[in-house]
């Protein structure tokens, strides 16, 4: 698909986002010094040049890890990504297009082992949500296109990863607490965090004997660009985060250690399993 395909599918709310664009700017840094988990690792992260995308970056190239930064057309931030990467010392490449679409998925893994050398990690972070107060606002497009990127993405992804995954590998899927609290104005977003989680489940028994690990984690209300750009009403936004017990959203670079966790041999026993940095929230794990 080509980059002025890419664009013309882009919703006119402004999903998914400039995080350069977005004030205050949500907190990446990591926040402790590396200890080398992910020495010579090479990791693919999909919606990773903002947000928690670029949190997980970040924090991966401090452990060690080479990354892949997978995004749709916002060139400034996946740009900048990369040289937080390179400032770490580590190799980035920025490969923008559609994870919801197969043939880029297939490419962007290809160009990934191509030059980086292999593949070790793979986060499936991307997606897109739209809020909605009635069902009926729901148009079919929409439906479609929010399925397309937040859970087949992550069937492509995976598909086109598998060859190169190895025993001792690792996949991260990114759910959400809304497929444990349900939302009533993000009911197709949260239909596909159902998706995601039961996929993660259903993947990690397809993959445990191969030695891969899939695990997933369910972010509560994070300051990523998604919620602004038109993941939110105005409304919702006004007070963004403060139903949570900690009564604030959360910070990019509170979640990224979940994923660095699941990522490391830290969480060599676990696998098909969900972790929720979400403010406090106690949910059904």
């Amino acid at each position: 698909m080509s980059e002025t395909e890419t664009l013309e599918m882009i919703h006119e709310d402004g999903l998914p986002g400039h995080e350069s664009r977005l004030e205050p700017k949500p907190e990446w840094q990591p926040r402790y010094p590396g200890s080398g988990r992910l020495q010579g690792k090479v990791a693919l992260i999909t919606g990773a040049d903002s947000g928690i995308g670029r949190a997980v970056a970040a924090l991966f190239a401090r452990e060690g890890a080479d990354v892949a930064i997978l995004y749709l057309c916002e060139h400034d931030d996946a740009a900048k990504t990369k040289k937080i990467v390179e400032a770490e010392g580590r190799r980035a490449i920025a490969i923008p297009g559609d994870v919801g679409d197969k043939q880029f998925c297939e490419r962007a893994v290809a160009e990934t082992v191509e030059k980086l050398g292999r593949l070790d990690i793979l986060v499936n972070n991307a997606a897109e949500q739209h809020p909605d107060k009635e069902i009926t606002d729901i148009t079919e497009e929409q439906l479609k296109r929010t399925f397309q990127t937040n859970i087949f993405g992550y069937f492509f992804i995976v598909q086109a990863a598998r060859p190169h995954l190895k025993e001792g590998a690792a996949i991260i899927n990114c759910t959400s607490v809304t497929m444990y609290q349900g939302s009533k104005e993000l009911l197709d977003y949260s239909a596909t965090k159902g998706a995601i989680t039961a996929f993660t489940r259903s993947l990690s028994e397809n993959l445990i004997d191969k030695g891969i690990r899939v695990n997933a984690v369910a972010p509560g209300p994070i300051w990523t660009p998604l919620n602004p750009s038109g993941g939110s009403t105005p409304e919702k936004m006004e007070n963004f985060g403060q139903d949570v017990p900690m009564g604030r959203p959360g910070q990019p670079n509170e979640v990224a250690p979940s994923f660095l966790f699941l990522a490391c041999d830290d969480s060599s026993y676990m696998s098909g399993q969900v972790l929720h940095p979400n403010g406090g929230t106690i949910v059904n794990g």
